[in-house]
Protein backbone atom coordinates (compact mmCIF):
# COMPACT_ATOMS: atom_id res chain seq x y z
CA UNK A 1 0.00 0.00 0.00
CA UNK A 2 1.24 3.77 -0.92
CA UNK A 3 1.68 5.84 2.22
CA UNK A 4 0.23 8.94 1.78
CA UNK A 5 2.03 12.04 2.60
CA UNK A 6 -0.40 14.03 4.83
CA UNK A 7 1.08 17.40 7.07
CA UNK A 8 -0.02 20.59 7.90
CA UNK A 9 0.71 21.92 4.12
CA UNK A 10 -0.52 18.93 2.52
CA UNK A 11 -3.73 18.07 4.95
CA UNK A 12 -6.42 14.98 4.09
CA UNK A 13 -9.15 17.64 2.25
CA UNK A 14 -12.76 16.42 2.49
CA UNK A 15 -14.76 17.67 -0.40
CA UNK A 16 -18.11 18.17 0.60
CA UNK A 17 -19.65 18.90 4.07
CA UNK A 18 -22.75 16.12 3.75
CA UNK A 19 -23.22 13.97 6.28
CA UNK A 20 -20.28 11.40 4.47
CA UNK A 21 -17.67 14.34 4.37
CA UNK A 22 -18.57 15.74 7.90
CA UNK A 23 -18.22 12.27 9.49
CA UNK A 24 -15.18 11.50 7.99
CA UNK A 25 -13.81 15.24 9.14
CA UNK A 26 -14.60 14.55 12.58
CA UNK A 27 -13.30 11.17 12.83
CA UNK A 28 -10.28 12.14 11.35
CA UNK A 29 -9.96 15.26 13.23
CA UNK A 30 -10.39 13.20 16.48
CA UNK A 31 -7.14 11.09 15.43
CA UNK A 32 -4.82 13.77 15.04
CA UNK A 33 -4.74 14.09 11.40
CA UNK A 34 -5.09 17.64 9.53
CA UNK A 35 -8.29 18.44 7.70
CA UNK A 36 -9.55 20.50 5.93
CA UNK A 37 -13.21 20.73 4.13
CA UNK A 38 -14.26 22.45 1.15
CA UNK A 39 -17.97 23.28 0.27
CA UNK A 40 -19.68 24.76 -2.36
CA UNK A 41 -22.24 26.32 -0.06
CA UNK A 42 -22.47 28.38 2.59
CA UNK A 43 -22.83 26.15 5.73
CA UNK A 44 -22.79 22.16 6.47
CA UNK A 45 -25.45 19.66 6.08
CA UNK A 46 -25.51 19.02 2.11
CA UNK A 47 -29.01 17.28 1.77
CA UNK A 48 -29.20 17.88 5.70
CA UNK A 49 -31.07 21.17 5.29
CA UNK A 50 -32.56 23.88 7.41
CA UNK A 51 -34.53 26.31 4.97
CA UNK A 52 -36.44 29.41 6.46
CA UNK A 53 -39.80 29.51 5.84
CA UNK A 54 -42.98 31.89 6.77
CA UNK A 55 -40.38 32.91 10.29
CA UNK A 56 -40.42 29.61 11.31
CA UNK A 57 -37.23 26.67 10.51
CA UNK A 58 -38.23 23.58 8.65
CA UNK A 59 -36.12 20.26 7.94
CA UNK A 60 -35.83 20.08 4.31
CA UNK A 61 -33.97 16.99 3.81
CA UNK A 62 -34.12 13.94 5.95
CA UNK A 63 -36.75 14.09 9.17
CA UNK A 64 -35.70 11.36 11.18
CA UNK A 65 -32.97 9.19 12.57
CA UNK A 66 -32.22 5.01 12.81
CA UNK A 67 -29.40 3.22 13.36
CA UNK A 68 -28.55 5.57 15.92
CA UNK A 69 -25.58 3.32 17.17
CA UNK A 70 -23.44 4.69 13.85
CA UNK A 71 -23.46 7.62 15.92
CA UNK A 72 -23.58 6.43 19.26
CA UNK A 73 -20.14 4.61 17.91
CA UNK A 74 -19.12 7.79 16.38
CA UNK A 75 -19.00 9.21 19.61
CA UNK A 76 -17.73 7.11 21.77
CA UNK A 77 -14.90 6.49 19.80
CA UNK A 78 -13.64 9.63 20.27
CA UNK A 79 -14.25 10.00 24.01
CA UNK A 80 -17.85 12.00 23.80
CA UNK A 81 -21.40 10.53 24.11
CA UNK A 82 -23.70 11.64 20.87
CA UNK A 83 -26.33 12.47 23.24
CA UNK A 84 -24.68 15.27 25.13
CA UNK A 85 -24.40 17.31 21.87
CA UNK A 86 -27.63 16.27 20.05
CA UNK A 87 -31.38 16.03 21.43
CA UNK A 88 -33.02 12.85 21.04
CA UNK A 89 -36.10 11.52 21.71
CA UNK A 90 -37.57 8.23 20.78
CA UNK A 91 -40.78 8.15 18.38
CA UNK A 92 -43.20 5.32 19.95
CA UNK A 93 -45.06 5.43 16.90
CA UNK A 94 -43.33 5.03 13.97
CA UNK A 95 -45.58 6.79 11.40
CA UNK A 96 -49.64 6.90 10.35
CA UNK A 97 -50.80 5.42 7.32
CA UNK A 98 -53.75 6.09 5.07
CA UNK A 99 -56.06 4.25 2.44
CA UNK A 100 -58.97 6.62 2.89
CA UNK A 101 -61.55 7.14 5.00
CA UNK A 102 -61.35 4.91 7.92
CA UNK A 103 -58.33 2.72 6.31
CA UNK A 104 -55.95 3.91 8.64
CA UNK A 105 -53.17 1.57 10.49
CA UNK A 106 -50.10 2.94 12.73
CA UNK A 107 -47.23 1.18 13.22
CA UNK A 108 -45.52 0.65 16.93
CA UNK A 109 -41.86 0.94 17.64
CA UNK A 110 -42.99 -1.90 20.20
CA UNK A 111 -43.49 -5.36 17.75
CA UNK A 112 -46.57 -6.82 19.80
CA UNK A 113 -48.30 -3.09 19.34
CA UNK A 114 -47.98 -3.08 15.79
CA UNK A 115 -48.87 -6.70 15.40
CA UNK A 116 -52.27 -5.90 17.27
CA UNK A 117 -53.03 -2.67 15.55
CA UNK A 118 -52.23 -5.18 12.14
CA UNK A 119 -54.57 -7.68 13.71
CA UNK A 120 -57.36 -5.39 14.35
CA UNK A 121 -57.12 -3.59 11.20
CA UNK A 122 -56.49 -6.65 8.31
CA UNK A 123 -57.51 -9.62 10.43
CA UNK A 124 -55.71 -11.60 13.18
CA UNK A 125 -54.18 -14.14 10.38
CA UNK A 126 -51.97 -10.56 8.97
CA UNK A 127 -51.23 -9.98 12.58
CA UNK A 128 -49.75 -13.21 13.40
CA UNK A 129 -47.57 -12.80 10.07
CA UNK A 130 -46.47 -9.29 10.57
CA UNK A 131 -44.46 -11.30 13.47
CA UNK A 132 -43.34 -13.60 10.78
CA UNK A 133 -42.06 -11.01 8.58
CA UNK A 134 -40.24 -9.23 11.19
CA UNK A 135 -38.60 -12.46 12.17
CA UNK A 136 -37.13 -12.68 8.56
CA UNK A 137 -36.56 -9.26 8.48
CA UNK A 138 -34.12 -9.61 12.02
CA UNK A 139 -32.41 -12.56 10.36
CA UNK A 140 -31.58 -10.70 7.32
CA UNK A 141 -30.63 -7.45 9.35
CA UNK A 142 -28.33 -9.53 11.09
CA UNK A 143 -27.01 -11.86 8.49
CA UNK A 144 -26.12 -8.58 6.66
CA UNK A 145 -24.78 -6.41 9.65
CA UNK A 146 -21.06 -7.14 9.48
CA UNK A 147 -20.93 -8.96 6.15
CA UNK A 148 -22.18 -6.45 4.13
CA UNK A 149 -23.23 -2.85 5.89
CA UNK A 150 -20.24 -2.33 7.59
CA UNK A 151 -17.87 -3.95 5.15
CA UNK A 152 -15.66 -2.15 3.15
CA UNK A 153 -16.82 -3.17 -0.06
CA UNK A 154 -18.21 -6.91 0.09
CA UNK A 155 -18.99 -8.86 -3.46
CA UNK A 156 -21.22 -11.29 -3.52
CA UNK A 157 -18.97 -14.14 -3.75
CA UNK A 158 -17.34 -12.97 -0.70
CA UNK A 159 -20.73 -12.08 1.21
CA UNK A 160 -21.48 -15.68 0.74
CA UNK A 161 -18.56 -16.65 2.06
CA UNK A 162 -18.51 -14.60 4.72
CA UNK A 163 -22.09 -15.75 5.96
CA UNK A 164 -21.74 -18.96 5.14
CA UNK A 165 -18.29 -19.23 7.72
CA UNK A 166 -20.35 -17.83 10.21
CA UNK A 167 -23.81 -20.14 9.79
CA UNK A 168 -24.74 -21.26 6.66
CA UNK A 169 -28.64 -21.07 7.66
CA UNK A 170 -28.48 -17.57 7.35
CA UNK A 171 -27.47 -17.51 3.68
CA UNK A 172 -31.63 -18.67 3.32
CA UNK A 173 -32.45 -15.10 5.07
CA UNK A 174 -31.05 -12.40 2.56
CA UNK A 175 -32.96 -13.43 -0.75
CA UNK A 176 -30.64 -11.58 -2.97
CA UNK A 177 -32.76 -12.89 -5.86
CA UNK A 178 -36.35 -12.41 -5.29
CA UNK A 179 -37.48 -8.78 -5.07
CA UNK A 180 -39.43 -7.33 -2.38
CA UNK A 181 -42.79 -7.21 -3.60
CA UNK A 182 -42.98 -10.97 -4.39
CA UNK A 183 -41.61 -11.40 -0.41
CA UNK A 184 -43.93 -9.14 0.80
CA UNK A 185 -46.84 -11.56 -0.93
CA UNK A 186 -45.29 -14.46 0.89
CA UNK A 187 -45.86 -12.91 4.29
CA UNK A 188 -48.96 -10.79 3.99
CA UNK A 189 -52.73 -11.48 2.39
CA UNK A 190 -53.94 -7.65 2.14
CA UNK A 191 -52.80 -5.68 -0.47
CA UNK A 192 -52.65 -2.60 1.72
CA UNK A 193 -49.97 -3.97 4.22
CA UNK A 194 -47.87 -5.31 0.90
CA UNK A 195 -47.81 -1.65 -0.05
CA UNK A 196 -47.25 -0.23 2.85
CA UNK A 197 -44.06 -2.38 3.68
CA UNK A 198 -43.28 -2.14 0.07
CA UNK A 199 -42.58 1.55 0.62
CA UNK A 200 -39.07 0.48 2.28
CA UNK A 201 -37.69 0.15 -1.18
CA UNK A 202 -38.32 3.93 -1.75
CA UNK A 203 -36.10 4.56 1.12
CA UNK A 204 -33.02 3.90 -0.88
CA UNK A 205 -34.76 5.44 -3.87
CA UNK A 206 -36.24 2.12 -5.47
CA UNK A 207 -39.35 0.34 -6.61
CA UNK A 208 -40.57 -2.62 -4.73
CA UNK A 209 -40.86 -4.39 -7.78
CA UNK A 210 -37.24 -4.69 -8.65
CA UNK A 211 -35.35 -3.71 -5.15
CA UNK A 212 -34.32 -7.20 -3.48
CA UNK A 213 -36.54 -8.86 -0.69
CA UNK A 214 -33.59 -7.94 1.61
CA UNK A 215 -34.65 -4.33 1.74
CA UNK A 216 -37.05 -5.53 4.32
CA UNK A 217 -34.33 -5.50 6.73
CA UNK A 218 -35.65 -2.05 7.20
CA UNK A 219 -38.53 -3.38 8.88
CA UNK A 220 -35.91 -4.34 11.67
CA UNK A 221 -33.87 -1.10 11.53
CA UNK A 222 -37.05 0.94 12.50
CA UNK A 223 -37.58 -2.07 15.38
CA UNK A 224 -34.22 -0.38 16.59
CA UNK A 225 -35.44 2.53 17.45
CA UNK A 226 -36.52 5.51 15.10
CA UNK A 227 -35.45 8.60 17.01
CA UNK A 228 -36.60 12.69 16.54
CA UNK A 229 -33.72 15.17 16.56
CA UNK A 230 -34.67 18.32 18.78
CA UNK A 231 -35.04 21.07 16.85
CA UNK A 232 -34.46 19.41 13.56
CA UNK A 233 -32.24 16.73 12.18
CA UNK A 234 -29.95 19.74 10.83
CA UNK A 235 -28.51 19.94 14.52
CA UNK A 236 -26.83 16.05 14.18
CA UNK A 237 -24.98 18.75 11.05
CA UNK A 238 -23.72 21.24 13.42
CA UNK A 239 -22.61 19.35 15.77
CA UNK A 240 -20.36 17.45 14.18
CA UNK A 241 -19.14 20.16 12.08
CA UNK A 242 -18.21 22.04 15.65
CA UNK A 243 -16.70 18.83 17.11
CA UNK A 244 -14.76 18.83 14.31
CA UNK A 245 -13.39 22.45 14.34
CA UNK A 246 -12.78 21.81 18.23
CA UNK A 247 -10.22 18.92 17.36
CA UNK A 248 -8.49 20.96 14.30
CA UNK A 249 -10.44 20.92 11.35
CA UNK A 250 -10.87 23.65 9.22
CA UNK A 251 -13.76 24.16 7.05
CA UNK A 252 -14.14 26.73 4.05
CA UNK A 253 -17.34 27.59 2.52
CA UNK A 254 -18.46 29.05 -0.71
CA UNK A 255 -15.43 27.18 -1.90
CA UNK A 256 -16.49 25.34 -4.70
CA UNK A 257 -14.30 22.57 -5.97
CA UNK A 258 -13.56 22.48 -10.07
CA UNK A 259 -11.21 19.78 -10.49
CA UNK A 260 -9.62 17.05 -8.74
CA UNK A 261 -5.90 16.74 -9.90
CA UNK A 262 -1.95 15.96 -9.37
CA UNK A 263 1.13 17.86 -10.29
CA UNK A 264 3.97 16.44 -11.71
CA UNK A 265 5.24 14.17 -8.65
CA UNK A 266 1.64 12.71 -8.31
CA UNK A 267 0.69 14.80 -4.97
CA UNK A 268 -2.87 16.55 -5.05
CA UNK A 269 -3.44 19.58 -6.20
CA UNK A 270 -7.26 21.04 -6.10
CA UNK A 271 -8.28 23.66 -8.52
CA UNK A 272 -11.45 25.58 -6.69
CA UNK A 273 -13.79 27.50 -8.46
CA UNK A 274 -12.12 30.52 -7.37
CA UNK A 275 -8.99 29.58 -9.64
CA UNK A 276 -7.60 29.77 -6.38
CA UNK A 277 -5.35 26.06 -6.14
CA UNK A 278 -5.17 23.83 -2.69
CA UNK A 279 -2.57 21.21 -2.02
CA UNK A 280 -3.74 17.73 -0.37
CA UNK A 281 -1.84 14.64 1.06
CA UNK A 282 -4.76 12.85 0.01
CA UNK A 283 -8.68 13.68 -1.05
CA UNK A 284 -12.63 12.36 0.34
CA UNK A 285 -14.82 13.29 -2.52
CA UNK A 286 -18.10 13.21 -0.58
CA UNK A 287 -19.85 13.88 -4.02
CA UNK A 288 -22.06 11.67 -6.19
CA UNK A 289 -20.59 9.15 -7.94
CA UNK A 290 -22.34 9.06 -11.15
CA UNK A 291 -21.64 13.07 -11.08
CA UNK A 292 -17.69 12.05 -10.77
CA UNK A 293 -17.76 9.14 -13.43
CA UNK A 294 -19.03 12.02 -15.80
CA UNK A 295 -16.03 14.30 -14.94
CA UNK A 296 -17.76 16.95 -13.34
CA UNK A 297 -14.35 17.30 -11.18
CA UNK A 298 -11.98 16.35 -13.44
CA UNK A 299 -10.69 13.24 -15.37
CA UNK A 300 -8.60 11.99 -12.01
CA UNK A 301 -12.34 11.71 -10.34
CA UNK A 302 -14.13 10.23 -12.95
CA UNK A 303 -11.50 6.88 -12.76
CA UNK A 304 -12.40 6.44 -9.22
CA UNK A 305 -15.75 6.29 -10.19
CA UNK A 306 -15.99 4.83 -13.22
CA UNK A 307 -19.18 2.80 -14.79
CA UNK A 308 -21.15 4.70 -11.90
CA UNK A 309 -23.22 6.61 -14.07
CA UNK A 310 -24.03 4.00 -16.53
CA UNK A 311 -26.25 2.94 -13.40
CA UNK A 312 -30.13 3.50 -13.04
CA UNK A 313 -30.60 6.44 -11.16
CA UNK A 314 -32.78 6.23 -8.04
CA UNK A 315 -35.82 7.80 -7.25
CA UNK A 316 -35.82 12.12 -7.35
CA UNK A 317 -38.69 13.87 -5.44
CA UNK A 318 -41.13 16.97 -5.80
CA UNK A 319 -41.27 18.48 -2.12
CA UNK A 320 -43.61 21.58 -0.96
CA UNK A 321 -42.70 23.03 2.39
CA UNK A 322 -46.20 24.90 3.77
CA UNK A 323 -46.23 27.18 6.49
CA UNK A 324 -50.50 26.95 7.17
CA UNK A 325 -53.24 25.63 9.56
CA UNK A 326 -55.15 22.31 9.24
CA UNK A 327 -58.25 20.69 9.58
CA UNK A 328 -59.54 17.67 9.65
CA UNK A 329 -56.85 14.13 9.16
CA UNK A 330 -55.50 13.57 13.10
CA UNK A 331 -51.55 14.41 12.15
CA UNK A 332 -48.85 12.85 13.27
CA UNK A 333 -45.28 13.58 12.89
CA UNK A 334 -44.57 11.18 10.36
CA UNK A 335 -48.09 10.60 7.88
CA UNK A 336 -48.17 8.29 4.34
CA UNK A 337 -51.05 8.90 1.91
CA UNK A 338 -51.18 5.88 -0.38
CA UNK A 339 -51.96 5.99 -3.75
CA UNK A 340 -54.62 3.69 -5.23
CA UNK A 341 -52.07 1.69 -7.71
CA UNK A 342 -48.75 0.98 -6.58
CA UNK A 343 -48.05 -0.77 -9.82
CA UNK A 344 -49.33 2.36 -11.97
CA UNK A 345 -47.43 4.76 -9.62
CA UNK A 346 -43.82 3.34 -10.03
CA UNK A 347 -44.47 2.47 -13.60
CA UNK A 348 -45.27 6.15 -14.56
CA UNK A 349 -41.60 6.91 -12.55
CA UNK A 350 -39.90 4.63 -13.82
CA UNK A 351 -40.90 3.17 -16.95
CA UNK A 352 -42.51 6.06 -18.32
CA UNK A 353 -40.44 8.68 -16.88
CA UNK A 354 -43.45 11.20 -15.76
CA UNK A 355 -45.08 12.11 -12.55
CA UNK A 356 -47.38 9.71 -11.14
CA UNK A 357 -51.32 10.56 -11.62
CA UNK A 358 -52.10 9.35 -8.02
CA UNK A 359 -48.75 9.93 -6.05
CA UNK A 360 -48.16 8.56 -2.62
CA UNK A 361 -47.94 11.42 -0.43
CA UNK A 362 -45.38 11.71 2.29
CA UNK A 363 -46.12 14.87 4.86
CA UNK A 364 -44.17 15.47 7.89
CA UNK A 365 -45.80 17.51 10.61
CA UNK A 366 -42.76 19.25 12.59
CA UNK A 367 -44.74 20.82 14.94
CA UNK A 368 -46.39 17.33 16.22
CA UNK A 369 -44.93 14.58 18.06
CA UNK A 370 -44.69 10.87 16.95
CA UNK A 371 -48.29 11.00 19.72
CA UNK A 372 -49.74 13.54 17.51
CA UNK A 373 -49.98 16.72 19.89
CA UNK A 374 -50.69 19.53 17.04
CA UNK A 375 -49.68 23.39 18.20
CA UNK A 376 -52.12 25.69 18.97
CA UNK A 377 -56.21 26.04 17.36
CA UNK A 378 -55.82 27.86 14.11
CA UNK A 379 -52.67 28.21 14.17
CA UNK A 380 -50.30 27.31 11.24
CA UNK A 381 -47.56 24.13 11.60
CA UNK A 382 -44.81 23.28 9.36
CA UNK A 383 -45.41 20.38 6.86
CA UNK A 384 -43.02 18.71 4.48
CA UNK A 385 -45.26 17.05 1.85
CA UNK A 386 -43.05 14.53 -0.51
CA UNK A 387 -44.18 12.93 -4.00
CA UNK A 388 -41.31 10.78 -5.67
CA UNK A 389 -40.52 11.88 -9.09
CA UNK A 390 -38.08 10.58 -11.93
CA UNK A 391 -34.49 12.13 -11.76
CA UNK A 392 -34.54 13.71 -14.82
CA UNK A 393 -33.45 17.12 -13.88
CA UNK A 394 -31.25 17.41 -16.23
CA UNK A 395 -34.18 16.80 -18.86
CA UNK A 396 -37.22 18.82 -17.76
CA UNK A 397 -39.31 17.92 -21.19
CA UNK A 398 -38.92 13.97 -20.26
CA UNK A 399 -41.06 14.45 -17.35
CA UNK A 400 -44.24 14.45 -19.44
CA UNK A 401 -46.86 17.05 -20.70
CA UNK A 402 -48.78 16.27 -17.66
CA UNK A 403 -46.03 17.60 -15.11
CA UNK A 404 -46.56 21.10 -14.54
CA UNK A 405 -50.36 19.95 -13.45
CA UNK A 406 -49.52 17.23 -11.42
CA UNK A 407 -46.88 19.31 -9.58
CA UNK A 408 -48.56 22.05 -8.89
CA UNK A 409 -49.15 22.19 -5.01
CA UNK A 410 -53.14 22.86 -4.99
CA UNK A 411 -53.34 19.44 -6.92
CA UNK A 412 -51.83 17.76 -3.74
CA UNK A 413 -53.91 20.28 -1.56
CA UNK A 414 -56.72 18.46 -3.57
CA UNK A 415 -55.71 14.48 -3.09
CA UNK A 416 -54.71 15.12 0.46
CA UNK A 417 -58.15 16.44 0.84
CA UNK A 418 -59.73 13.13 -0.21
CA UNK A 419 -58.31 11.61 3.11
CA UNK A 420 -59.45 14.31 5.01
CA UNK A 421 -56.76 16.66 5.27
CA UNK A 422 -57.41 20.51 4.88
CA UNK A 423 -54.55 22.77 4.63
CA UNK A 424 -55.60 26.39 4.33
CA UNK A 425 -54.50 27.71 1.26
CA UNK A 426 -55.27 31.60 1.75
CA UNK A 427 -52.65 31.31 4.75
CA UNK A 428 -50.03 28.79 3.44
CA UNK A 429 -46.58 29.99 2.86
CA UNK A 430 -45.34 27.28 0.23
CA UNK A 431 -41.90 26.58 -0.72
CA UNK A 432 -41.17 23.90 -4.15
CA UNK A 433 -38.21 22.23 -4.96
CA UNK A 434 -38.33 19.95 -7.99
CA UNK A 435 -35.66 17.14 -9.40
CA UNK A 436 -34.54 20.65 -11.70
CA UNK A 437 -33.78 22.27 -8.29
CA UNK A 438 -32.05 19.31 -6.84
CA UNK A 439 -30.01 18.89 -10.15
CA UNK A 440 -28.61 22.72 -9.67
CA UNK A 441 -27.43 21.69 -6.64
CA UNK A 442 -26.29 18.69 -7.27
CA UNK A 443 -24.79 18.85 -10.73
CA UNK A 444 -24.49 15.80 -12.95
CA UNK A 445 -27.43 13.68 -11.31
CA UNK A 446 -30.73 14.66 -12.21
CA UNK A 447 -32.02 15.39 -9.29
CA UNK A 448 -31.53 11.51 -8.06
CA UNK A 449 -30.94 11.83 -3.85
CA UNK A 450 -30.03 8.26 -3.19
CA UNK A 451 -27.47 7.54 -5.84
CA UNK A 452 -28.26 4.97 -7.85
CA UNK A 453 -31.14 2.49 -7.57
CA UNK A 454 -31.07 -0.75 -5.99
CA UNK A 455 -32.73 -2.66 -8.44
CA UNK A 456 -31.63 -6.62 -8.47
CA UNK A 457 -29.07 -8.55 -6.39
CA UNK A 458 -26.10 -6.42 -8.41
CA UNK A 459 -27.11 -3.35 -7.48
CA UNK A 460 -25.45 -3.10 -4.09
CA UNK A 461 -22.77 -4.66 -5.15
CA UNK A 462 -22.19 -2.09 -8.29
CA UNK A 463 -22.18 1.23 -5.66
CA UNK A 464 -18.19 2.19 -5.49
CA UNK A 465 -16.26 1.42 -2.02
CA UNK A 466 -14.37 3.98 -0.12
CA UNK A 467 -11.16 3.04 -1.72
CA UNK A 468 -10.56 4.04 -5.50
CA UNK A 469 -8.23 3.03 -8.26
CA UNK A 470 -6.35 6.43 -8.24
CA UNK A 471 -4.26 6.73 -5.22
CA UNK A 472 -5.07 9.02 -2.34
CA UNK A 473 -8.46 9.36 -3.09
CA UNK A 474 -11.19 7.80 -1.25
CA UNK A 475 -14.89 8.36 -2.10
CA UNK A 476 -18.02 9.12 0.61
CA UNK A 477 -21.70 9.71 0.04
CA UNK A 478 -24.50 8.29 0.16
CA UNK A 479 -23.94 7.24 -3.57
CA UNK A 480 -20.70 5.11 -2.42
CA UNK A 481 -20.92 1.59 -0.44
CA UNK A 482 -22.86 1.08 1.94
CA UNK A 483 -25.74 3.46 0.45
CA UNK A 484 -28.06 6.15 0.80
CA UNK A 485 -29.70 7.78 4.01
CA UNK A 486 -28.26 9.95 6.81
CA UNK A 487 -26.52 6.36 8.84
CA UNK A 488 -25.27 4.56 5.91
CA UNK A 489 -23.94 7.91 4.43
CA UNK A 490 -22.09 8.49 7.87
CA UNK A 491 -20.73 4.98 7.83
CA UNK A 492 -19.50 5.44 4.48
CA UNK A 493 -17.52 8.51 5.53
CA UNK A 494 -16.14 6.78 8.71
CA UNK A 495 -14.95 3.94 5.80
CA UNK A 496 -13.39 6.40 4.07
CA UNK A 497 -11.76 7.53 6.89
CA UNK A 498 -10.47 4.22 8.04
CA UNK A 499 -9.23 3.98 4.77
CA UNK A 500 -6.90 7.30 5.15
CA UNK A 501 -5.69 6.64 8.37
CA UNK A 502 -4.37 2.79 7.33
CA UNK A 503 -2.32 4.61 4.89
CA UNK A 504 -1.34 7.35 6.57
Amino acid sequence: MQRLKISEQRPVVVVGAGVAGLAAAFDLAARGLPVLVLEAADRPGGKMRRTPLGGAAFDAGPTVLTMRWVFDEMFSDAGLSFGDYVATRPASILARHSWGGSDTLDLHADTARSADAIARFAGPDEGRRFLGFCAEARATYEALEHSFIRSQRPSMPGLVKNIASRRAADLLAIRPFENLWHALGRHFRDPRLRQLFGRYATYCGSSPFDAPATLMLVAHVEQQGVWLAEPGMYCIAEALEKLAIARGARFRYNSAVRRLGRDGQGQWRIELASGEFVEAGAVIANADAAALAQGQLGTEAARAAAGSDRLARSLSAITWLVSAPTQGFDLLRHNVFFSADYVAEFDAIFGKRRLPDDPTIYVCAQDRDAAGEAPGPGGAERLLCLINAPADGDRPAAAGSGAARNADPDRIYGLLERFGLHIDRAQASVRQSRPEDFERQYPGTGGALYGSATHGWRASFQRPGAASAVPGLFLAGGSVHPGPGVPMAALSGRLAAQRVLAAA
